[in-house]
């Protein structure tokens, strides 16, 4: 699970300049048994009108490239784009 937590914490670190760079942030929240990543916007993203898009062409995009087994990325702060 450490490999894995690794992993995706890389994928999330290509993201997070531009996340940064407007006063936001990621963190994983959780990893489930069933390979579902929980996170978390903070800072200006977690109330940002363009979180959205950032989550699903930014973050779950990076993320699933980079780490394919996980099954689903949810934002927990951002319900309305679980996919």
């Amino acid at each position: 699970m450490d490999n894995l937590i690794s992993r995706i914490e890389s994928a999330l670190d290509t993201v997070r300049p531009y996340l940064k760079a407007d006063g936001g942030n990621v963190r994983i929240v959780e990893v489930t048994e069933d390979l579902t990543i929980r996170l978390e916007l903070e800072g200006s993203c977690s109330s940002c009108p363009m979180s959205a898009m950032t989550f699903k062409a930014g973050l779950e995009e990076a993320i699933l490239k980079a780490v394919p087994e996980i099954k689903k990325v949810e934002a927990i702060n951002l319900t309305s784009v679980n996919r």
